[in-house]
């Protein structure tokens, strides 16, 4: 693996790392304080930091190393987390990630905005408290301290001495500051492979050292943890390469023990005052070689290990990771029997640990690429099936034949392929609504608005090409709900409302989609300005008769503002109609409720994947359709008695005592110059958003079945009321139907993309 590859790798953790750091930091703006959560967010910033500085990333180590001084205040509880300084964090949140794209994509960001974010964090981070070093203030545990022992608490300091090759500096002279290291190591740090024998090691390398080692903890070895962590050290350290060179050593192991460093004289102690007792024990490096490893177990008969042997032994297992190192190590005290008892204990809890990784979950990463020729294959392999079992039964008139039992089984088989692959592109819609968090906050402080989003749903999962479009049309979305939706804190306050609006961003599935809907408790759509706003704009004619839901509709047309102004947000006329277009490429539809006075909701309804889809296969004027099942409520053979006709043109059905408008789909697809006889054909009862129920009029269905959809728009051209094409099983080509589109038609809309009102009478 090259540089580029790990470089690429550290870019996508810190996609990972940045979601992490968001939704920390609005759970703690609903009032999370669990120590916890805070933590989580500290952890984000600072791997972030670390693997910039490994790249040289200059710019993001730098500013994420005094967001995390900020943060690491409020996980000491020196600053309250209130929504003032949240407000701060969630913007340092914003410039991170900016400054993480820059270094991925090569861009730049806003300086400005950056060294003013900078400023607020140190203001921060200083408050009225002592204004630490930036490293103190990153660096700092929350444990208490452990005091470094002098000569008055009856203990004398032993050199901490190690072989010339370790390139140890030499001893510095009286000028050279002192400090003071008190390093307890979790269990933690010995299961991830870390070694507190080699970290000692690497801070030995930085100048004079001198270590003290508490036992204390240490139980007998019956009752001896072969994973547990017993030991903590005092030190004290002479050397010129400053304090954020010890804490380097410490980097990647802070997590998993308790830290403090202080220089010389600071005069910290435990919380309690008082000094913890400390046994002081020779820690010889040479029970481990160069590599890291035990060498062999000594005899015990020979020659009984004293004491301070038999803890140094005990270090050494707690550093080992596997059973034959702790055996060992424990293999060097003084009892055989508890040496045996020790190795018992090993091999117990790796095959414990071994039984527990094997219940968690691995991913790997894949090129989406790899992915996508995946999934076209898969949908080569249905289309093929569907042409073998077409061409089968076909020559098969009994159908009993051994063959075609082999070609269900196939079918299953190629159904259950396919469902599977799918799932690997499926992902939550989380990092799209987490997004949208920074639209709102940008905007909000723009208008000077004070808003709050709530996100509902975030794991749903849809088909990652669905994920990857949705963004744009979300953005334009959330930026007319906070910029045209939401009023300012004056205006609500004065309406009785909470100064503080709602934006709300809920998904869902439903009957085989995913529903996304934007709901606002803003002023809902000012209807009569809106029509206004049309007639001005000459976007529909000034006697045109509209619902509330046309009049509502009116602002999905291209070039349409309520904006008295241009300004940076809005006031261009170009926006919704994007979304519409988006969301119609999407193979979905947008619906609109609104209430003056208390808001409005729009609802996107998409498909769960734009590659397949299960279908009810019609003929139509000679033309084979496949129509979505999931627009499909159910199909009826009409009655002559129960269609009746109305005004010149149009025909309803009845069906269970309520009336619905009957649609010629022939007619409307300009398959036919005549509409057909209702009682000829059967009807499709279909449900669309914000068009109702109609009954599509079909000549015969042919049945029903899963398809591959084709895109016509990047094969042939975008052809009105269709929405893709596929292959049936026999090799034609069979257009699949765009609903909405069609139901739109009857109800006196265009067939082309772009709506026009105009002709509305």
């Amino acid at each position: 693996m090259d540089m580029n590859e790990i470089k690429e790798i550290f870019f996508q953790e810190c996609e990972e790392q940045l979601a992490e750091l968001e939704s920390g930091l609005l759970k703690m703006n609903d009032g999370d304080r669990d120590p916890e959560t805070v933590n989580a967010v500290f952890r984000a910033v600072h791997s972030i930091k670390g693997g910039a500085g490994a790249f040289g990333l200059d710019d993001l180590v730098a500013f994420a190393h005094v967001f995390e001084t900020t943060l690491d205040c409020v996980r000491s509880n020196k600053l309250e987390p209130t929504q003032d300084v949240l407000k701060v964090m969630l913007k340092a949140a914003d410039v991170l990630a900016d400054l993480t794209n820059a270094a991925r994509d090569g861009g730049s960001v806003d300086q400005a905005r950056s060294r003013g974010l900078v400023k607020e964090l140190e203001a921060l981070a200083n408050g009225d408290l002592p204004a630490p070093t930036a490293a103190a203030a990153v660096e700092a545990a929350l444990k208490p301290a452990m005091p470094v022992p002098t000569d008055e608490s009856g203990f004398q300091p032993i050199p901490f001495s190690f072989d010339d090759d370790f390139g140890t500096d030499e001893p510095a002279d009286g000028g050279v500051p002192e400090y003071e290291v008190n390093f307890k190591p979790r269990s933690d740090l010995y299961a991830k492979g870390n070694d507190a024998t080699l970290l000692l090691r690497d801070l030995a390398r930085l100048g004079e050292m001198n270590i003290f080692c508490d036992m204390d903890a240490l139980p007998g070895l019956p009752d001896l943890d072969p994973e547990g962590a017993y030991f903590k050290w005092a030190i004290s350290i002479k050397t010129d390469k400053g304090e954020d060179a010890i804490r380097t050593v410490f980097e990647f192991a802070e997590w998993d023990c308790d830290l403090e460093l202080r220089q010389a004289g600071s005069g910290a102690g435990s919380p309690d005052g008082e000094e913890l007792p400390m046994v002081p024990v020779p820690f010889d490096l040479s029970i481990l070689d160069d590599d890291g490893a035990v060498p062999a177990a000594e005899s015990t008969e020979d020659a009984p290990a004293p004491k301070n042997d038999a803890a140094a032994a005990v270090a050494a297992a707690e550093t080992a990771s596997n059973v034959t190192q702790l055996a060992a190590a424990a293999a060097r005290v003084e009892k055989k029997e508890a040496a045996m008892a020790a190795a018992t204990a090993a091999s117990n809890a790796v095959a414990a640990q071994n039984s527990a990784a094997a219940g968690v979950g691995q991913t790997i990463r894949v090129d989406l690429d790899r992915v996508d020729r995946l999934i076209n294959l898969v949908g080569e392999l249905v289309i093929n099936q569907a042409m073998l079992s077409q061409s089968v039964i076909e020559n098969d008139n009994n159908g009993t034949s051994s063959i075609n039992m082999g070609l269900e089984e196939l079918q299953q088989l190629t159904r259950e392929i396919q469902d599977s692959v799918m799932a690997i592109r499926a992902q939550p819609v989380k990092p799209v609504f987490q997004r949208m968090s920074r639209i709102v906050r940008e905007i909000a402080d723009m208008t000077g608005k004070s808003i709050r989003l709530i996100t509902e749903g975030e794991n749903t999962e849809v088909d990652k090409t669905v994920i990857d479009k949705l963004a744009e049309p979300l953005t334009h979305m959330i930026r007319n709900a906070v910029d045209h939706g939401i009023e300012t804190p004056e205006k609500r306050t004065a309406l009785g409302k909470n100064p503080e609006g709602t934006v709300r961003l809920t998904a869902k599935h439903r009957s085989g989609r995913i529903l996304i809907e934007l709901a606002d408790d803003g002023a809902g759509i000012n209807r009569e300005r809106v029509r206004q706003k049309a007639i001005d704009n000459d976007l529909i004619a000034a006697d045109a008769n509209l619902s509330d839901e046309e009049i509502d509709n009116l602002i999905f047309l291209p070039g349409f503002s309520t904006a008295d102004k241009i300004s940076d947000i809005s006031g261009r006329g170009v926006g919704m109609d994007v979304v519409k277009r988006s969301i119609q490429a999407l193979g979905g539809r947008i619906n609109i409720t609104s209430k003056p006075g208390q808001g409005s909701v729009f609802t996107m309804s998409l498909p769960l994947t734009l590659a397949v889809l299960d279908g009810m296969v019609v003929t139509v004027a000679g033309q084979t359709l496949v129509v979505p099942l999931t627009a499909i409520v159910e199909t009826l053979q009409p009655e002559a008695s129960a269609i009746h006709s109305f005004g010149a043109n149009h025909r309803l059905i009845s069906i269970r005592n309520s009336f619905c408008p009957l649609v010629d789909v022939g007619r409307i697809l300009n398959f036919r110059a005549t509409q057909a006889n209702p009682v000829e054909g059967v009807a499709l009862l279909v449900e669309s958003e914000g068009g109702g129920q109609r009954a599509l009029m079909v000549d015969a269905i042919q049945g029903q079945r899963q398809v591959v959809i084709k895109s016509l728009e990047a094969n042939y051209t975008h052809v009105p009321g269709i929405a893709a094409a596929t292959i049936l099983g026999d090799g034609r080509v069979a257009l699949i139907l765009d609903v909405d589109a069609v139901v739109g038609a009857s109800r006196g809309q265009s067939l082309k993309p772009e709506i026009s009102y105009a002709a509305v009478g």
